[in-house]
């Protein structure tokens, strides 16, 4: 007996649930919250980290650790972003306040490779990535990176 697709009454087959998506000031604010959050963190291990470059020379002689810190620092925040989004139901700990999340397409928490794509982005072209996901948007709302890992923010239900 062959099983026929489960559907609506009227015969239309079933697309699943609704997803909302995110504004993007809500996708900002979001983002904030985890900016803050990993910049502080980032900043105490720093100073822990410089504490002895600081009684020997200080640090502020040396030009190139300006680009090793923004290096550390971009590692950390798609360290962070990659973590909390494949393995907390899509929500860094900024979305799960603002009540929102990152799935794929189907409205699924997206596999850890997608979620790294559009981590990357985020973390380190992040005005590129939504600059140009604004000037090509679609009715998604996707940065750039977002397309690139087929995913997008939702509002969670």
């Amino acid at each position: 007996m062959p099983l026929e697709p489960k559907g609506h009454p009227n015969g239309e087959p079933s697309r699943g649930p609704e997803l909302t998506l995110a504004r993007w000031s809500t996708r900002f604010w979001a983002w904030l919250v985890d900016f803050i959050i990993v910049s502080i963190a980032i900043e105490i291990v720093f100073a822990i980290a410089y504490a002895p470059l600081a009684f020997n020379q200080g640090v502020q002689g040396n030009p190139g650790l300006g680009a090793v810190r923004f290096a550390v620092q971009s590692l950390l925040f798609f360290a962070y972003w990659t973590y909390f989004e494949s393995t907390n139901s899509g929500q860094s700990i900024g979305k799960k306040l603002l009540k929102i999340k990152t799935t794929n397409l189907a409205g699924n928490v997206p596999n850890i490779r997608n979620v790294a794509i559009q981590s990357f982005g985020k973390a380190f072209l992040l005005p590129i990535d939504v600059f140009f996901g604004w000037i090509f948007t679609n009715e998604k709302r996707q940065r750039l990176f977002n397309r690139a890992s087929d995913t997008i923010v939702i509002k969670r239900q």
